[in-house]
């Protein structure tokens, strides 16, 4: 079942959600992958990466990935690892939409909460920007989301902000090439490069191995990238970034975008779609949980 297409409105999910939040989380977990996946979780003798994921979510418990989640404290820990280079440039920090000060902003900028996932606003005219509905919109995530809803413990104590980032532009080819680093313990084993992101058809995602060669796998629920993609020139160095900053986690997920040769970071993510993701075949969903270690 996939609840974006079942219910489009992001704050109406949320809010069913928030309404079903005394469920305890094992029970909930249980339940949510089931009607994802259509089969039963195993978290006794879990084989998947999606199963693992289930495990991690209700059973790891790091201080660490509770500051890593935050899309603002992050950026301590990227400091700390010696990466401050790769930081997207921050306009401002913010606990309410009306402590924007639009005025002082420049013309393109990207506006996201810290906590949230799609919470973001992307504007490249601030002349056509709606900013009256702008607040309204931050207010509401900012207000509605809660780690607990998606039963994500690193982000249940994430006290809530308005981050204000330097918009990126396209890179030559006219994208925002997106490279998703699938790491454990300090390994990236694979990754997603997204593409074609400001396209009216969506974006398009293909899985590749550490040297840049495409998988035979995909993403059920996004389509396939059919184009040649560009090995970047610094991609070993992108590896290493990846590397570093996964040393401390049995498994993360470590975002970098390119732009013709800079390299920026995204966000060090430990729940990739909740778990609740399908793969053509399903034989990477084997494959990935191999490389995931749990934790005793």
């Amino acid at each position: 079942m996939n609840y974006k297409k079942l219910i489009p409105n992001q704050n109406l999910r949320l809010q069913i959600l928030k309404l079903i939040d005394f469920i305890p989380d094992k029970m909930m977990i249980n339940l949510q992958y089931r009607i994802s996946q259509n089969r039963k979780l195993n978290l006794k003798n879990p084989h998947r990466f999606t199963e693992k994921l289930q495990w991690y979510k209700l059973y790891h418990r790091d201080p660490l990935m509770v500051q890593c989640s935050d899309k603002y404290k992050v950026r301590e820990y990227i400091t700390s690892k010696g990466f401050e280079n790769i930081l997207v440039p921050l306009y401002g920090v913010y606990d309410r939409a009306e402590d924007i000060d639009f005025k002082n902003l420049p013309d393109k900028f990207v506006l996201k909460t810290n906590n949230g996932s799609h919470t973001n606003i992307i504007c490249e005219d601030k002349s056509q920007l709606d900013i009256d509905l702008t607040k309204i919109t931050l207010n509401e995530w900012l207000n509605t989301w809660n780690g607990k809803m998606g039963r994500e413990w690193a982000y249940h104590d994430i006290k809530p902000k308005i981050i204000c980032e330097k918009f990126l532009e396209k890179d030559t080819n006219g994208d925002l090439i997106d490279y998703k680093f699938f790491c454990f313990n300090g390994k990236p084993f694979s990754l997603y490069v997204i593409v074609e992101r400001f396209l009216a058809d969506g974006i398009k995602l293909g899985i590749f191995d550490t040297k840049f060669n495409k998988l035979p796998y995909k993403r059920a629920d996004i389509k396939g990238i059919t184009s040649n993609i560009s090995k970047p020139k610094n991609f070993d160095k992108m590896v290493e970034i990846a590397e570093v900053l996964s040393k401390d986690f049995p498994h993360v997920r470590v975002d970098l975008y390119n732009v013709d040769g800079e390299i920026y970071f995204g966000e060090l993510t430990f729940y990739t779609a909740g778990g609740y993701q399908k793969y053509q075949n399903d034989e990477f969903d084997f494959l990935l949980g191999e490389q995931f270690i749990l934790p005793k």
